[in-house]
């Protein structure tokens, strides 16, 4: 049985605002007061880093209402001093600081390349690729990095050939990436890579007026729909979105993922000798693991909002923490146990509402490959290390093993 979370050390404090975040992040658990507000104060007040005090829900329906009720703005709070856990504004322009229509035509433009023919059309070149990898991995040597090895050239390897980037200019939009992530990085160090990064992505541009291409980079310099076309702007924050976004987010869950699964090889085992379960699987692993080691930016009530027994008052800030939510025992019984035969999963590990993630198809698709590549090819993969020896990234957003040592 694996747990993400306990009540039980959580001293009653009720009504009390706390500071946030609750505690340092240490691998895929969960801070047991997330649990506990869960049960007792469902909407509970925190006290940002920065911006100060805000509003916390942890229940799944309340979660499910925040994500999706147009009186709760992404646009509000973007560019602007409002609560949130790091030091960085929330970015004006990309498709999560904003809300219809604005938000409705980029999203058209840019989900034309996720429809669910393009991306079943990507999974024998994902499939090949993972087999590649795998070959290359087990020849070196008899254990590797399975991030450094499987998963990150994977997720990269794969939103390079969608966006139609050079895979060899990978290192640029990484260390953009890395800025964009970071808990700990000083604001002159964000500005520089993104600044590097807007030039790099402007010359991928201009070569594609040059000379039109077939990729999506390519379909966005010349999208145009019924009314409107996208402005460069909008063009530069949509490709670093979908190039940052489509990679790093992956590979951290395939990592995360497969770690879970070697942690407790009876799971790893069962997919062994079940191909079948790995959709639903995938699912499960969405839902059990947490993404983020904080919850994300601000959502601003544009008037008075009931979210269950709370009266949120229009210009606070709201917080949904999913994790928490996909934990909730009202939706998910025995919600801290990793269940492959769990018949209903609304779980929002893809978010909910407008800003639902729009590379989710192809998300679902790497993991769901690589898991059958891994335990089709290799069915004695296993930890090279003790699972508690396994070190995790400091000061980024996103929970992800510094390396994940495994041999086979």
């Amino acid at each position: 049985m694996t747990s993400n979370s306990s009540i039980s050390e959580v001293p009653p404090e009720a009504g009390a605002t706390r500071p946030y975040p609750f505690s340092t992040a240490t691998g895929l658990d969960m801070d047991p007061l997330y649990a506990y507000l869960r049960e007792r104060e469902p909407v509970s007040r925190v006290r940002m880093p920065y911006g100060g005090e805000a509003w916390m829900v942890t229940r799944h329906a309340d979660a499910k209402l925040v994500l999706s009720d147009p009186r709760f703005s992404m646009a509000a709070g973007a560019g602007k001093d409002v609560p949130r856990p790091t030091e960085q504004l929330l970015e004006p322009g990309g498709l999560v600081a904003m809300d219809p229509p604005e938000h409705t035509r980029l999203r058209r433009l840019a989900g034309r390349a996720f429809t669910h023919r393009r991306v079943e059309g990507m999974r024998p070149s994902v499939a090949a690729l993972s087999n590649r990898l795998v070959d290359e991995m087990t020849a070196r040597a008899p254990s590797a990095d399975l991030l450094e090895a499987i998963a990150l050239p994977v997720s990269i390897g794969v939103i390079c050939e969608l966006l139609g980037v050079d895979y060899e200019d990978r290192h640029i939009f990484q260390r953009f990436s890395d800025a964009l992530l970071s808990t700990s990085m000083a604001p002159d160090e964000i500005r520089r890579s993104s600044e590097e990064f807007v030039a790099y992505l402007a010359q991928l541009v201009e070569e594609r007026r040059q000379s039109p291409t077939d990729d999506l980079l390519g379909a966005m310099v010349h999208a145009r729909d019924d009314e409107d076309s996208l402005s460069e702007n909008e063009l530069y924050m949509l490709g670093a979105g979908l190039l940052v976004g489509g990679y790093e987010t992956t590979a951290a869950q395939i990592g995360n993922f497969t770690y879970l699964l070697l942690r407790d090889r009876r799971l790893y085992e069962s997919l062994v000798a079940d191909p079948s379960l790995i959709h639903n699987a995938v699912e499960e692993l969405l839902r059990f693991t947490p993404l983020t080691t904080v919850d994300g930016y601000a959502r601003i009530a544009l008037e008075d909002v009931m979210v269950g027994d709370t009266l949120i008052r229009s210009g606070d800030a709201v917080f949904t923490s999913v994790a928490a939510a996909n934990l909730d025992p009202e939706v998910f019984p025995g919600p801290d146990r990793l269940d492959f035969a769990r018949e209903r999963n609304p779980h929002l590990g893809f978010g909910h509402g407008i800003h639902y993630c729009m590379g989710a198809p192809l998300a679902r698709l790497e993991i769901q490959v690589v898991l059958d590549v891994l335990t089709r090819r290799l069915p004695g993969l296993r930890l090279a290390v003790p699972a508690t020896d396994v070190r995790w990234q400091p000061g980024l957003l996103l929970r992800v093993p510094e390396r994940l040592p495994v041999t086979w």
